[in-house]
């Protein structure tokens, strides 16, 4: 007992035994400040910093919520749009200009997760708030200025650039703010928020269908432009809890160092690492069903099937999926919540390889509902995830990072499927193929929790012989305690 007491006044006197797997940038002297900086585990975050577990973060939910509605409804409805862009700048049949339009909502698309790693170091120099509102304000004048647009031309950018642009940087601030106000109903809150975006594309497309007969095109635009101001009003509720991780250098300068503006200890994680290359790696299939599935069945069951319906059961089982697998996450402790993003990957895999031999419609739709269900597992999870893997203070440029590595195979998978169904005459092999990399890819991400709990054990080692060596040094009357100090601990 003597021993134990003597240590805590010890551990006062040295706070270096606090042994973490990656160390703080040099020149930082204060141990909380190391503590923020730590990308390997997020229980280093202080006390003082633990999310409140509601009370106004409601109402960032309910905000994060229509962000994620309101930027990924408008970009998944974009199909309803581009038959209105051919109708507006061409023909309908003409397949050059089908081409060229195409090229805008892929475009659009790929900018939002092409920017998010800048975007996450707008986050931390500025904060949440300012990020959101600002990302919101450029995504409101592109779209208002792309209904004002005569030609195809301008659109690339007021549509497919400062759009995309402004909905990146206010989408990835609600995915932070969420950490700021929750941690052990993180997963609930996350699958409350992405369902958003599935509540969006299983309405929105009947509303701008209704608007684009009754308006048109441009008036339609200005109509989502005011979605857009919302969101403004939206990102304005992100009331930051959490200190700002990026802070200016001793030098006295106002301008952060570049090793605090890129944070590079979340790479110092292997866990991250293989978490930032694993999901890349399984995305390169995963897109391909959404992209060419409604062109399959239209060669395989005719183009009088009811295609749309197939959208409906994937959106709808989404949301669920999102609902449901949030929850469950909240009860999956520590990083062992990758075991869900490995069953996503493996079924959404499996499915992609049974599309087709679905001979029977009603196969299809049984296909799809599963393919719903674990992509709302997958996405529910990636923040929380994401919190686990690098702690609340470096997880703005942990998504970033990710996001941006995600845009690679979102845009190449697709076009390669395209490619292989032009030269073979047929989808067959090019849903095969695709199945592939989601699996591969989660077989690498089972090696997360296994590297964690390696991490774990090497820094509760390094912990014990710095104990043992200060235990030993104060026997060795190499370290003086003062008597008063262990009688008031006594």
């Amino acid at each position: 007992m003597t021993s134990i007491d003597q240590l805590k006044p010890a551990k006062d006197q040295h706070p270096s035994i606090k042994t973490t797997a990656s160390d703080p940038a040099p020149g930082a002297a204060e141990e909380p400040e190391a503590k923020q900086e730590n990308g390997d585990c997020a229980a280093d975050a202080p006390r003082q910093t633990d999310p409140p577990e509601g009370g106004w973060g409601w109402v960032v939910m309910l905000a994060s919520m229509w962000c994620n509605g309101s930027v990924f409804g408008i970009q998944n409805a974009f199909g309803i749009l581009f038959v209105s862009l051919l109708e507006k700048f061409g023909n309908e049949n003409d397949e050059d200009l089908r081409f060229k339009t195409a090229w805008v909502g892929s475009l659009s698309m790929g900018m939002i997760f092409f920017c998010s790693p800048i975007v996450s170091v707008f986050t931390d120099l500025l904060g949440c708030r300012i990020t959101a509102v600002g990302g919101a304000a450029v995504a409101f004048v592109g779209l208002l200025a792309s209904s004002f647009v005569t030609s195809l031309g301008p659109l690339y950018f007021t549509y497919g650039i400062v759009f995309a642009c402004g909905c990146s940087f206010a989408y990835q601030p609600s995915l932070v703010i969420l950490g700021h106000y929750f941690k052990r109903r993180l997963g609930l809150v996350n699958g409350i928020v992405t369902a958003g975006s599935s509540v969006f594309t299983i309405t929105l497309p009947y509303m701008l269908t209704g608007l684009l007969k009754s308006v048109g095109l441009a008036y339609t635009l200005r109509v989502l432009s005011i979605f857009m101001f919302i969101l403004m009003l939206a990102g304005s509720t992100y009331k930051p809890l959490l200190p700002k991780p990026v802070s200016s250098s001793k030098s006295g300068s106002r301008c952060p160092s570049l090793k605090r503006v890129f944070n590079v200890h979340i790479w110092r994680s292997l866990g991250y690492r293989i978490w930032a290359f694993g999901i890349p790696a399984a995305l390169y299939g995963y897109f391909v069903p959404y992209v060419h599935l409604m062109t399959h069945v239209e060669e395989r069951f005719g183009v009088n099937a009811n295609k749309e319906i197939l959208l409906t059961c994937i959106g709808i089982t989404s949301g669920v999926g999102r609902l449901l697998f949030g929850r469950v996450a909240d009860y999956v402790p520590g990083v062992n919540k990758v075991f869900l993003q490995v069953s996503s990957f493996l079924v959404i895999g499996l499915m992609s390889m049974m599309i087709p031999l679905c001979h029977v419609f009603g196969g299809l739709i049984a296909v799809c509902l599963l393919m719903g269900l674990f992509d709302g597992c997958f996405i529910c999870i990636m923040a929380p995830i994401a919190f686990e893997l690098v702690g609340s203070q470096n997880v703005s440029q942990a998504i970033g990072f990710l996001l941006g590595m995600m845009s690679v195979p979102m845009t190449v998978g697709p076009p390669i499927a395209g490619f292989l169904r032009d030269r073979l005459g047929s989808y067959d092999v090019a849903f095969y193929l695709a199945g592939i990399p989601p699996i591969i890819g989660g077989a690498m991400l089972c090696l997360i929790p296994w590297v964690e709990a390696r991490r774990r054990r090497k820094e509760a080692q390094l912990v014990a012989e710095a104990t043992e060596k200060m235990l030993e040094s104060k026997n060795g009357a190499e370290v003086k305690v003062k008597p008063e100090d262990t009688e008031s601990i006594i």
